[in-house]
């Protein structure tokens, strides 16, 4: 190894940009290995200014990835490694989270509205009245998604209804639309001095905005959500140069200028590159912020009938074709151990809440349903909010640690067993990824719980890797092979279930219970966060207002 770090002797490297949504990374592969050689890794933060609202700072998400870009360099100088053979760079990025700019200051307009918002759903109630029947699923065939909260076109709409400065800018032509991915090229290809607004069909495809058969921006879907086209960027391939980096002034050593970005993919597409899962019918389960089930389905769209979506999982070049996913899409997953750790404090640190669940051992019957953005796949119910139920004496932070655990776990199981129906063909095995599957606890539980194997590759990058394989292999750069007989076999873990199926049937019986419970606690009506007053009830108002006339008139009588 020590050997291969000589500088000149490595030969072509490759980057990835990973934009989540708890932080953003910078990682430099070996394309002939798909060996990860460095990273640097910035947190970030989430506001939440009211309930159900959550927020990030564009500017800090940028600037969080010049960060990480000049200090994996760094690094691997230190390792003496040349930078200049970084020949490509590719960029994954949450998906659905909104960012409107004013292309000639290059600032944002407003925060970015995170996926998981849920400050939208007046606008979905307002919006499905306009609907025959008021069907979410009206535009299912054309976009593959069902209207929620979760996609962008409803982040706009609320953005052009309330951010006056993003309407001004929008009647002016100066506001620019994008997921992070465009707002990160757009940056990092010069900004306001001729930046590429652009962004690639799997980012497309979750805006709802996006024809997932014609492969173009929707007039008529972009008339019913009344958003101008002219904001929208240019969709490409997920393989091809959009542009190439340009000097920062937030990176002192202009690291990496004039190398082409080559590769843009959404995080659950990139995830399934990574995995590579390139055949009809293989399928991985992403541990995030949320958890996120694909199986590619091939060239043809499949339109689910159990509460999955329909999505663009790849187009690696500009004259290849397309390849669709069925997904099943849960908004809690990590995001409930963070909770845990930051609302509950229970314990200090991810780790610790990993150790005190494995003290447990159990829930002891305790059920945890994290709805605290409503229900997802295969649910799409917004009514439903986070509960714990079946809490005794004997309950303690241990237990709801467990019960933590076996939520995300339960939430797979779900998805899961949509995707079985609509595919028909059950899955024998589970490929997983994400941060999340370091905790071999949950792991071991998702194999009880679902009775099948599940297989982690030792090599847990893989939404990162997936970026550099589409940046490597684009027209132009061609440092990396996506022929099947090219690709580096990947070592993996397996995590056989250890419980017999009645025990796992038994407690899925008892979480479907616990999720029943959970549903129909919210409205659309906002809360107005200040004291309530007595006359808002109407019944109540009548009665206080009778009882004053009642005694008035008394009194009026015996004077």
């Amino acid at each position: 190894m020590a050997a291969d770090f000589q500088r000149g002797t490595m030969g072509p490297l490759v980057g990835a940009i990973d934009q989540g949504t708890s932080s953003s990374r910078f990682l430099v592969f070996n394309p002939n290995t798909a060996e990860l050689l460095s990273l640097h890794q910035v947190e970030l933060k989430q506001t939440f200014p009211k309930e159900g609202w959550v927020e990030q700072d564009a500017k800090e998400i940028l600037q969080s990835v010049y960060e990480c870009v000049e200090k994996t360099c760094e690094k691997l100088k230190q390792l003496n490694i040349d930078i200049g053979n970084i020949k490509a760079i590719g960029i994954t990025n949450q998906r659905e989270t909104t960012v409107i700019w004013d292309k000639t200051t290059g600032e944002p307009l407003y925060s970015a509205i995170v996926w998981l918002d849920l400050r939208t759903q007046s606008t979905v109630d307002r919006l499905l009245k306009k609907i025959p029947g008021h069907d979410k699923c009206f535009f299912k065939s054309r976009t593959g998604l069902p209207l929620t909260t979760y996609f962008s076109a409803v982040k706009i709409r609320w953005l052009l209804d309330n951010v006056e400065e993003v309407g001004q800018a929008v009647r002016e032509g100066r506001a620019m639309f994008g997921t992070i991915d465009s707002w990160v090229i757009w940056s990092l290809t010069g900004g306001k001095d001729g930046g590429i607004h652009c962004t690639d069909v799997t980012n497309a495809s979750r805006t709802m905005l996006f024809n997932i058969h014609t492969l173009e921006w929707d007039a008529e879907l972009c008339k019913f959500f009344d958003i101008p086209v002219d904001i929208l960027p240019r969709v490409r391939s997920s393989s091809e140069i959009y542009g190439l980096m340009k000097i920062s002034p937030s990176l002192s050593s202009g690291a990496l200028t004039g190398v082409p970005i080559s590769g843009c993919l959404g995080d659950q597409s990139a995830a399934l590159v990574g995995q590579m899962c390139f055949k009809n019918g293989q399928a991985k389960n992403t541990y995030g912020t949320g958890l996120f089930l694909l199986c590619n389905t091939g060239h043809k769209p499949a339109l689910s009938q159990h509460g999955l979506l329909t999505t663009v999982a790849y187009k690696l070049g500009r004259d290849q074709p397309a390849c669709y996913a069925l997904e099943g899409s849960v908004a809690i997953g990590g995001a409930i151990v963070r909770w845990l750790r930051d609302n509950l404090c229970i314990a200090p640190s991810s780790k610790e809440i990993e150790m005190i669940a494995a003290e447990a051992g159990s829930s002891y019957g305790c059920y945890f349903v994290p709805a605290f953005s409503g229900l997802y796949a295969p649910y799409w119910e917004p009514t439903a909010r986070g509960i714990i139920c079946g809490l005794t004496q004997f309950t303690n932070k241990k237990h709801i640690a467990y019960a933590a655990l076996e939520a995300v776990c339960f939430q797979t199981r779900e998805i899961l067993d949509a995707m079985n129906k609509d595919c028909g063909v059950p899955l024998q095995t589970l490929q997983v990824d994400g941060g999340m599957t370091n905790n071999k606890i949950l792991m071991q539980l998702q194999a009880d719980l679902l009775c099948i194997p599940v297989v982690k590759p030792s090599m847990p990058e893989t939404t990162a890797l997936g970026a550099a394989m589409a940046a490597g292999a684009a027209e132009g750069v061609g440092v990396w092979s996506l022929n099947p007989d090219d690709l580096t076999a990947v070592t993996c873990e397996r995590f056989e279930p250890q419980i017999n199926s009645e025990e796992s049937e038994r407690r899925y019986a008892w979480w479907k219970k616990a999720v029943r419970r959970s549903m129909g606690w919210e409205t659309s009506e906002p809360h107005t966060g200040g004291e309530t007053s007595i006359f808002c009830s109407l019944p109540l108002g009548f009665f206080i207002m009778n009882s004053l006339l009642m005694l008035i008139g008394a009194k009026y009588i015996s004077g």
